[in-house]
């Protein structure tokens, strides 16, 4: 939530800032303020008659020891404790009131955030690769369905629509790509592993922002008081909350597999054809805490490692930057990356990565320790490294073969391929066995890095076995 102080002390910019955000939350400034104000009054009048109560009763003693009548006095001291019951009334009622007000408030958008009404002013800084020619691309749906991969009507049938049951080579490219996406983000960019909860606490969940706003988008059990989690961002930058980290504890960094699971109340008349919207689905989430002084440059470093995987897949995508009207409720700034579906002909979002400053630290109170020695709120970041999902629709399109295949294969082992090749049809024709011979340690390596690209890669179709993907831990 947003400092008070703050909004005390600026009121008019803080809501010049809220107004190019969808909603009219700034509008609830003014409230906020009221409540501040009453609550403060509130405790300044209960000190002034607690010095008074202190000092009447002091009073009512000396003149009992005079013999003197004190009742009136007495009556007064009565007077002043039913005045103080009543103003911790209403100091606790308008101290709810505000913590509600502060809780429905977004974060403060970026100085240098775009600024536009909706999701067509968000402006596109990067694109990478280029779009696959495909002739008359499939979707995934048909692609899937026709090599037996994922049940649609199974996941209705048990569950309901918007779920998809996974099988056989499906379900194992599905496993793959977990274990890829983890291996990326723990081995080569340095993040910690977290296994965590499915389920938390309501206090979590308004912790990272997602309550009270997004209610009825969430699995709620327990009269309300438990969650299904939507993204594993919630359990995992919780568990720092209520705690006070040394300066040298920073940075944080955590990576963790998670299903989530969102009603997607909100989402009639969005594209939702087979996997791109669907209730429970699977994602790697990279979290970062960290001191305010870093946050915004180690964004740009952690939307390189969700960037990763795309590059390392060989997947066309682009990087927008949300404008204030299209930026998440506790985001104070957020890329999203898209990538491309050929059997869509669309983006589709893959990850989104964004900055919390200092709002979601103090709606859970972690705070650490600086130099001199003063509790500050830390600053918290998180991305998809990345949701499964949509980017099993990019693999499944961009792969696809002419006879209904799916041929993944990562483009630096497709470079490899070519170049061994090339050796060996040039020793060939010049019929030089001194060359093969002088270039058969290098050819040695060439063929153990095709035995891996085998192991890398995944062919799916009828008359095809289903290689391991990118080394998957659990092997068959």
């Amino acid at each position: 939530m947003l400092d008070i102080r703050v909004i005390r002390e600026n009121p008019e910019e803080v809501k010049a800032r809220l107004k190019p955000r969808s909603g009219d939350a700034w509008k609830l400034v003014d409230d906020v303020l009221a409540c501040d104000e009453a609550r403060r009054n509130a405790e300044t009048e209960k000190q002034a008659l607690q010095s008074e109560r202190n000092a009447t009763s002091k009073q009512i003693g000396m003149l009992k020891k005079k013999g003197e009548d004190t009742s009136s006095i007495e009556a007064r001291v009565r007077e002043i404790g039913d005045r103080i019951r009543e103003l911790d009334r209403v100091a606790e009622e308008n101290a709810a009131q505000l913590t509600s007000l502060l809780m429905n408030i977004p974060n403060l958008p970026h100085l240098e955030c775009p600024v536009g009404a909706d999701e067509t002013a968000n402006p596109e800084i990067k694109l990478w690769g280029e779009k696959p020619a495909i002739e008359n691309p499939k979707d995934h749906v048909e692609l899937a369905a026709n090599l037996g991969m994922i049940s649609f009507e199974d996941g209705a049938r048990i569950t309901g629509s918007g779920f998809v049951v996974y099988r056989g080579a499906g379900a194992r490219l599905e496993r793959a790509l977990i274990n890829f996406l983890l291996n990326t983000q723990t081995v080569e960019n340095g993040y910690q592993e977290v296994g965590v909860p499915f389920v938390v606490k309501r206090e979590c969940m308004e912790g990272t922002g997602q309550l009270p706003k997004f209610e009825e988008d969430m699995y709620g059990t327990e009269d309300q008081q438990m969650f299904l989690i939507p993204t594993a961002e919630v359990p995992v930058t919780n568990l720092y909350r209520d705690t006070i980290l040394q300066e040298s504890d920073l940075p944080i960094k955590m990576a963790a597999y998670t299903p989530c699971f969102r009603r997607e109340a909100g989402s009639a008349g969005r594209i939702n054809r087979g996997m791109i919207r669907v209730h429970q689905f699977d994602k790697v989430e990279l979290v970062q805490i960290l001191k305010p002084e870093d946050s915004f440059r180690e964004l740009e470093v952690l939307r390189s490692h969700a960037e990763s995987i795309l590059q390392k897949l060989g997947l066309h995508y682009r990087v927008i930057e949300l404008c204030t009207g299209d930026l998440g409720f506790s985001s104070a700034k957020t890329y999203d990356i898209e990538v491309w579906a050929p059997g869509q002909g669309q983006y589709l979002e893959v990850s989104s990565c964004s900055c919390f400053t200092d709002y979601q630290a103090r709606r859970m109170r972690l705070r650490y320790k600086d130099a001199d020695g003063r509790n500050q709120f830390c600053h918290t970041l998180n991305g998809s490294g990345t949701a499964l999902p949509r980017l099993y629709v990019a693999l499944l399109e961009t792969y696809q073969q002419p006879d209904g295949s799916i041929r993944i294969l990562p483009d630096h082992h497709k470079e490899t391929a070519v170049a061994l090749s090339t050796i060996v049809r040039q020793c060939e024709l010049r019929n030089d066995d001194d060359r093969l011979r002088e270039m058969w340690p290098v050819m040695l390596r060439g063929m153990e890095h095709l035995r891996r690209m085998r192991d890398d890669s995944f062919k799916l179709g009828k008359d095809y076995p289903a290689y391991g993907l990118f080394q998957p831990s659990f092997g068959d």
